[in-house]
């Protein structure tokens, strides 16, 4: 599929009063600082307007009021942090047309052969470093409208994650559809992020494992080599999977039981950890560890504002030694599971901004780690820009070699796919399980 693209064009905010912004540095937590990395996605439409690049386009410039620090970039402060600079550069816009048919971005499968290649071509970035870098490479949105021949239509987005987790994307996404209907915002960004500052006399109340440097006793760096080839996998979850999964993950193996109820993220989440730690082939003394974002927006006092605009995750992590997990029923993983959300409270939320705070520009160590992170519940599909609600939103790039995606099925089926990667040697374990 070929895509041609016209020039950027500049969107900046409608409205003199958008134009000035009384602060130069717009505050980002440590929670934002933590992720400052691009977040790509694709959102598919199977009919549009006749006008619908242009109609996007000045519907953005009328929202960018509401989210000013889109038009930003990053910047260190004077005391070290990282922040938005608001110099008012504007937001990247390109119309693309393509010469491919909508079918090969609709099914969601960023895994299938080509496919990631295919969706690249659909989200505009800017080459980092280079003769050929300009400003726009630090950019914390870029937008690209592409359409294809048969009057569909692909919203590709780059979103710096420092200024919005997933929820707050879909938040932006509906604002801007909402905008483009005329019709006024259902929620209002909260843009005051102080409410996530840390205390003036930092307090670590809690063990932050997520953080743990883990040692690596079964030669997964090896594993993971550069000379290793690695291949992604979709596997495809219908109900009467996830119900038997869910079973699983309740019973007490002993008695025969169902212990507790248990959810299908935690199911999921509690079967991909142990299966990957058998698939890797870790040594029964190798420490194996699984982050997940909780999100924290009602857990801490008081709650968030409604609209609240940034990051409000937590990792919440367990640990085990890869001989108890695979020698225990998949419960014993996820009660696991259900004891660190329980734990991710007021006080461990404060307790971890402040240990960000005190270890300043530390990330979650990744060595023997499994990192899941669920996209089929953030509602990034529900924007509706007068033609209708995409029928497939989602990631446009494979995930990194850690992670494992939680992507949603069919719209109208309860199913879910689990997008990841791993090491050649390893996957057929992997398939198996």
């Amino acid at each position: 599929m070929k895509v041609t693209r016209s020039e950027p064009v500049l969107v900046h905010p409608a409205g003199d009063a958008a134009a000035t912004v009384a602060e130069e540095y717009y505050f980002l937590s440590n929670l934002d600082q933590n992720v400052s990395v691009p977040m790509k996605t694709v959102h598919v439409f199977t009919s549009s307007s006749d006008n619908a690049a242009s109609l996007m386009r000045e519907s953005l410039s009328r929202v960018l009021p509401s989210y000013y620090p889109f038009q930003g970039a990053l910047a260190v402060r004077p005391d070290g942090r990282l922040a938005v600079r608001n110099d008012r550069r504007g937001v990247p816009f390109v119309e693309a047309a393509a010469d491919g048919e909508l079918r090969e971005v609709t099914d969601g499968d960023v895994s299938a052969p080509g496919a990631a290649e295919a969706l690249a071509n659909l989200v505009y970035t800017v080459r980092t470093g280079g003769e050929d870098a300009t400003e726009e490479a630090s950019s914390l949105l870029t937008v690209q409208v592409t359409t294809f021949k048969c009057g569909g239509l692909v919203l590709g987005l780059a979103m710096n994650h420092c200024l919005a987790d997933g929820q707050s994307a879909a938040e932006f996404l509906r604002s801007w559809a909402e905008v483009a209907r005329g019709v006024p915002l259902s929620t209002s960004p909260f843009l005051d992020r102080s409410l996530q500052s840390a205390r003036p006399v930092p307090t670590i109340s809690f063990p932050h494992d997520e953080f743990a440097e883990i040692d690596d006793v079964s030669g997964l760096a090896g594993v993971f080599g550069g000379d290793v080839p690695f291949v992604y996998r979709s596997f495809t979850f219908d109900a009467s999977k996830l119900e038997r999964l869910k079973k699983a993950a309740s019973e007490d193996a002993a008695a025969s039981t169902t212990t507790t109820t248990c959810s299908t993220f935690v199911a999921l989440t509690a079967f991909v950890w142990v299966v990957r730690t058998r698939a890797l082939r870790m040594r029964p003394e190798q420490r194996s560890k699984l982050l997940f974002a909780v999100d924290g927006r009602r857990r801490v006092e008081p709650p968030l504002p409604r609209g609240f605009w940034g990051n409000a995750v937590i990792f919440a992590c367990c640990i085990s030694d890869a001989g108890d997990l695979l020698g225990r029923p998949l419960s014993a993983a996820a009660r696991s599971i259900q004891d660190a959300i329980a734990r991710t409270d007021d006080a461990f939320i404060r307790s971890a901004i402040d240990y960000i705070e005190r270890n300043r520009g530390a990330r979650p160590s990744l060595t023997a780690t499994t990192l899941v992170t669920a996209w089929n519940r953030l509602g990034l599909d529900t924007a509706d820009f007068g033609w209708g609600q995409a029928v497939h939103s989602g990631p446009a790039e494979l995930p990194q070699k850690e992670v494992v995606m939680i992507l949603g099925g069919d719209r109208d089926s309860q199913s879910k796919v689990l997008v990841m990667g791993l090491p050649l040697s390893c996957v057929q374990v992997f398939e198996e399980m």
